[in-house]
């Protein structure tokens, strides 16, 4: 993950998937996930984030990936309300 401040009201997310996570359908699966574990998690506003995928997303849940998400954007200390 990476992520940089700016002073847009939104935060905004990017997310990617090289060719070593699997094939085109494995890559956008990965994707979908992703975006939509991003969408249920409250970030703190005015944040550009990109999330760079590892292979082992390919076998992952929706539920490991929000996990996993969660973590990430918690050690950053992106998230509105603390992690629990």
């Amino acid at each position: 993950m990476r992520a940089i401040r700016t002073d847009e009201p939104l935060s905004r997310f990017g997310f990617t998937a090289s060719r070593a996570v699997g094939n085109a359908v494995v890559r956008n699966r990965v994707r979908r996930r992703m975006r939509e574990a991003a969408r249920s998690l409250p970030v703190a506003p005015g944040w550009d984030i990109v999330f760079n995928s590892r292979v082992q997303a390919s076998g992952a849940s929706y539920a490991q990936i929000q996990d996993q998400m969660r973590t990430l954007l918690g050690r950053a200390e992106l998230l509105e309300e603390p992690v629990a």
